[in-house]
């Protein structure tokens, strides 16, 4: 192909001012390229206000806007999905995975298990009760559903969980260190005479620490088999989506000879539990003028009473169920919010929440900010609206 050879002394002269000693160019003359040449001082002229000591500009004048090039189309593609075909080994999660979704503390128990998988070549079985969403975007590349059962058995789950470590290999275990998740990892570590790590508060591929003696000490060594993960200790995966394709894997068919005979959950009273252990609290402020309707609304919702410091200090409600950081600070999986502003005491004590639900009059009140779904109303109408729609859902 052939092209043209430029001449830049033509060109310089081509644009010089002819007499003078120095060279001179004249701006005037066109230039070269095929894009036109933007002129500032005559672009200021033009919306500069005139008869004005001051540099004023006029707003009525419209400088011509320069061609933008259109936007190219987004195309939105599918999310990657990262296979792991034959892995070099696995790393067990064991999430508690209540009513079958993931708690904050459960992701953070996947995401510890990805560290240790990514750091020579293995994959993240998930073990879970039953189905249980979003395990993929947690960073699981297996997943076990576990046999469902009706009755209440923590000796026949962790018979099984045991049998598949011992089935799949598996490098390490690891368990939420929760009441549930807690009680497990001690069971199956009773079962397989293994040592156990419990609480652990950093974990890298190498290391696991926790604290001892009060504080004092930190104890680290490399990660065991079995270790349980303090909540906020590891942060949880994110971006890249895994497999979690479901696996079968053969359990134990001996029965094991178990000491319980027979074992229930026997849920406790809402109204009795402590705030801080809480997982569903509704709460009252100053929007809440009839107490026996709330009241009732708690019980028909199975949640925990809570109250706004105004509320508490009117003697309302019981100082107890003050909710804030002068009160109790929550961790619970949802708060409901019935006619409370939001002071800052008091989001500080529902910061770990997980959902917020706020009912309020005030569209730019602090808590309608705060909650993921808001209700514009008022509270007194909304409390005998939902435990209507609560009997009625009971009745069909």
């Amino acid at each position: 192909m052939s092209r043209l050879r430029r001449d830049p002394r033509a060109e310089r002269a081509a644009h010089g001012v002819e007499g003078g000693t120095r060279p001179r160019f004249d701006l005037a003359a066109a230039p070269a390229a095929k894009r036109t040449r933007r002129d500032p001082r005559a672009e200021q002229r033009q919306v500069t206000a005139p008869g004005t000591a001051r540099l004023r500009l006029d707003r009525t004048q419209r400088v011509p806007a320069l061609a933008i090039a259109p936007e190219r189309p987004v195309v939105e593609t599918a999310p990657q999905v990262r296979i792991i075909a034959e892995p070099a080994f696995l790393v067990a999660a064991v999430p508690d995975a209540p009513g079958g979704r993931l708690t904050p503390h459960d992701r953070q128990l996947l995401g510890a298990a990805r560290v240790l998988a990514d750091a020579g070549g293995g994959a993240v079985l998930a073990i879970v009760p039953g189905v249980v969403e979003g395990l993929g975007a947690a960073g699981a590349d297996r997943v076990l559903v576990l046999a469902e059962t009706k009755d209440f058995d923590p000796e026949g789950r962790a018979d099984a969980i045991g049998g598949t470590l011992a089935s799949l290999k598996v490098r390490h275990a690891l368990f939420a260190e929760t009441a549930d998740g807690g009680d497990l990892a001690r069971r199956i570590a009773a079962q397989l005479g293994e040592p156990l790590f419990t609480g652990a508060e950093s974990l890298t591929a190498k290391v696991v620490t926790r604290a001892a003696r009060g504080r004092r000490v930190e104890q680290r060594l490399a990660p065991p088999r079995l270790l349980t993960i303090a909540a906020d200790a590891v942060a949880p995966h994110g971006g890249t989506i895994h497999e979690a394709r479901t696996i079968d894997a053969p359990f134990p068919s001996a029965e094991a000879k178990r000491g319980i005979l027979a074992a229930a959950f026997i849920p406790a009273d809402p109204a009795t539990v402590p705030l801080a252990e809480a997982a569903f609290v509704v709460s009252a402020g100053n929007g809440v003028s009839d107490f026996d309707v709330f009241l009732a609304l708690a019980v028909a919702l199975g949640a925990t009473p809570g109250a706004s410091r105004v509320v508490c200090d009117a003697g309302l409600m019981p100082r107890a169920a003050q909710v804030g950081a002068s009160g109790t600070v929550l961790e619970a999986a949802c708060y409901f919010a019935l006619g409370i502003a939001g002071a800052p005491q008091h989001l500080q004590g529902v910061a770990k929440c997980e959902h917020v639900v706020a009912v309020n009059t005030d569209l730019h009140a602090a808590m309608i900010e705060r909650a993921g779904l808001a209700v514009v109303a008022d509270a007194q109408l909304v409390m005998p609206a939902i435990i209507a729609a609560l009997q009625a859902e009971e009745g069909a």
